[in-house]
């Protein structure tokens, strides 16, 4: 348990750990690809760690140091593991090795813990078999462990039905050059959480994959090929970033994030103009990404169905402001590491906050953070739930975040940065 300490004022400079979505595709891209890759200033996690040791399992060497990791791709060339692949309640890992292990030769088995047995992978399934891959859920619910008798990818036409996570799409799309033939894929249903699936196409252009894709993102068409090595220079992570500028936003502080790029690939990045939109004032520097908060922060009414990571930290903020705030669009909260819904809301009540639960949205009634008291916080084993909730802890005396180590699996270090806000 850890208890956080209310702060008076706040001017912090300093920069967060590397992307894990971007150090996640750039392992898997670099595993796939023909020759050594270099990845800079990556996130070392667990989620990443978890990823790295499945790859090895494939037969790929990952050399790694503090702030590079070398990658020796073998052009889709892998190795069919000895023993399952355990991947924890790595989401993404166990999305994307899914496709991955398909270009082996031979049974693999992919496994996470409880709560990943309960996370839902059918429409990614259903798509692979279009591919012609031999391929179940061991327990026949759609969920972890999946049995995969492979060899191979056909390619050809394949359908991913409507879904609650684009990391489906990202796993088809990041295997697509290594299928036989060309591989056209079709997407029904919304997109959500685009930006990502967009981070894909991006790095796997910059690779050199031959992508077709519709303007809607329903229809891609990929030419067999291979990756080219290619050195990864990993931005800060856009979701780690909101913890810090949403204590700015709160205290009335200041806070400067020095390694998150404008562009970035990350949609999460477009959580801070949110903050502009309740009050607070937003500057690129020199040094960097510059969020400067209010006393008098206005509630809002936002869709963030593309960028559900960072809905409890909104949330949160939310409880700070003058006037509700709607978050809507966000019913795959409920299929993160917990039911990320349903835990910030109860979360929040705890803490004095009135916030109405609806299946896919959340409204959080702010007073003006006047309501709000210390409480005993659960995290579920979900590093975004201590690390949002840790927030609220810089206003409101006697919050406790129990379960706080949580954290390792993207962000281990959160803890000593976030004693950095304190003066």
């Amino acid at each position: 348990m850890i208890e956080i300490k209310p702060i008076t004022t706040l001017n912090a400079e300093l920069a967060v750990p590397g992307s894990k979505s971007i150090t996640q595709r750039a392992l898997i891209i670099a595993a796939l690809a023909d020759g050594v890759s270099t990845l800079i200033d990556p996130l070392s996690s667990e989620d990443t760690i978890l990823t790295s040791e499945a790859l090895h399992q494939l037969g790929i060497q990952i050399d790694r140091q503090d702030d590079r990791w070398r990658v020796h791709g073998r052009g889709g060339r892998l190795t069919t593991p000895d023993d399952d692949i355990y991947l924890g309640n790595n989401g993404t890992a166990t999305r994307f090795l899914t496709s991955v292990v398909s270009l082996c030769q031979g049974e693999c088995i992919i496994d996470g813990d409880s709560r990943m047995r309960q996370r839902p992978i059918g429409p990614l399934v259903e798509a692979l078999r279009g591919w012609g891959v031999d391929i179940e859920s061991i327990h026949g619910n759609g969920c972890p462990p999946l049995s995969i008798v492979a060899d191979g990818i056909e390619g050809g036409e394949t359908t991913l039905a409507e879904s609650q996570s684009s990391q489906y799409l990202s796993s088809l799309l990041l295997v697509t050059p290594y299928a036989r033939n060309e591989a056209r894929l079709h997407a029904q249903g919304a997109i959500l959480s685009k930006p990502y699936a967009i981070m894909t196409l991006q790095m796997m252009a910059a690779c050199g994959a031959a992508i077709e894709a519709s303007k809607d993102l329903r229809f891609f068409q990929v030419a067999p090929g291979r990756y080219q090595p290619h050195t990864w220079r990993i931005e800060g992570d856009a979701s780690n970033s909101s913890y810090f500028h949403a204590a700015a936003a709160i205290t009335d502080g200041s806070v400067t994030i020095t390694n998150i790029p404008l562009p970035s690939l990350q949609g999460d990045a477009m959580f801070v103009p949110l903050l502009a939109r309740m009050g607070c004032s937003v500057e690129q520097t020199k040094s960097g990404l510059r969020v400067q908060g209010t006393k008098d922060l206005q509630g809002i009414t936002v869709d963030m169905g593309d960028m559900p990571d960072v809905a409890p930290t909104l949330a949160v903020v939310a409880a700070f402001a003058h006037g509700p705030t709607t978050i809507n669009n966000i019913a795959h909260l409920r299929i993160k590491e917990c039911d990320r819904l349903a835990a910030t809301v109860r979360e929040l009540t705890k803490l004095g906050v009135r916030v109405d639960e609806h299946d896919d949205a959340m409204v959080i009634h702010g007073e003006g953070g006047r309501t709000l008291h210390g409480a005993d916080i659960d995290t579920y084993n979900d590093h975004r739930m201590a690390m949002s909730l840790a927030v609220a802890g810089l206003r409101v005396p006697g919050v406790k975040i129990h379960g706080e180590t949580c954290v390792v699996k993207s962000f281990p270090d959160f803890w000593h940065r976030f004693a950095l806000l304190t003066p």
